[in-house]
């Protein structure tokens, strides 16, 4: 396999400028800029309120911006809806996992594989029968990047939370993104499960040559798996650099040391989590 091109290198794949969204008189997000690269794990890191999972919807396209732009791989995105957006190659896990309970484990992969490919039906059952049909070697593929071929026939129900939690990520592979956005993709993960987790999305970002942004509340993770990290307070990006950078970060540490000093990994603070 060959080497996947260093993120500093790589093109833009994700940009965002100017990005501001108000609910009432409440300034969730105050003018964003952002970018990562092809290849690229971005962490998107801040207290709860930050404006994290706002800018998440933004960029998805849940929920509409009042200013700003944003573009995927040079070409204008804002206000697309998330179903247009999955199919152009923007694809998101939750922090609660989304996926078809009474399916099996397969059928979850070609539901998300006929989504992608436009595929239409009279009704819920006509689709769950054509997923039936459609695209099992593309889905066994998926789920055997995933570690989950021999779980294909098993009903979703039935796997363990950190196998749904992969089953989702195969799902969202399943739209061949360019972007992968992961919010809080190891929140109720057992400690063991979580950084498993990470290396099998970066090394299927890398692979595609796809970018990935993330929300995520251990900092472990946060500074083991991204290339960069930009925090947020009150809607704003206070800081962005190196993990080892916004851990030396004065205005970071300013916002965060205290109570919250185990957000940069300060084990005197009895802890290493942080709300979301």
């Amino acid at each position: 396999m060959s080497k996947p091109t260093s993120p500093e290198s790589a093109s833009v794949m994700l940009q965002v400028r100017g990005l501001a969204r108000s609910f009432g008189g409440v300034r969730a997000v105050r003018g964003i800029d952002l970018l990562v690269r092809a290849g690229e794990a971005v962490a998107l890191i801040g207290a709860n309120g930050a404006g994290k999972t706002t800018t998440f919807n933004l960029i998805n396209g849940q929920l509409r911006p009042d200013a700003g732009t944003i573009h995927l791989a040079g070409h204008a995105i804002g206000g697309r809806s998330p179903e247009e957006l999955f199919r152009i190659g923007v694809a998101r896990t939750f922090q609660i996992t989304a996926t078809f309970s009474s399916m099996t484990v397969r059928e979850n992969v070609q539901m998300a594989l006929l989504s992608h490919d436009r595929a239409f039906a009279p009704s819920w059952r006509a689709l769950a029968r054509r997923a039936d049909r459609a695209g099992a070697e593309r889905a066994m593929a998926l789920l055997a990047e995933q570690g989950l071929d021999a779980q294909a026939h098993r009903a979703a129900n039935e796997l363990a939370y950190g196998d749904l939690k992969r089953l989702e990520l195969a799902m969202a592979l399943a739209s061949e993104p360019r972007l992968l956005l992961m919010d809080e993709p190891t929140a109720g993960m057992a400690p063991t499960e979580r950084e498993p987790l990470m290396r099998s999305a970066l090394a299927a970002c890398r692979v595609r040559g796809a970018a990935l942004l993330f929300t995520e509340h251990d900092m472990d993770i946060v500074f083991n798996f991204a290339d960069r990290v930009i925090v947020l307070d009150r809607g704003s990006v206070i800081a962005e650099g190196r993990p080892e950078d916004i851990r030396r970060h004065d205005d970071v540490r300013a916002v965060y040391l205290g109570e919250r000093g185990a957000f940069l990994g300060d084990k005197r603070a009895g802890a290493n989590d942080v709300d979301a």
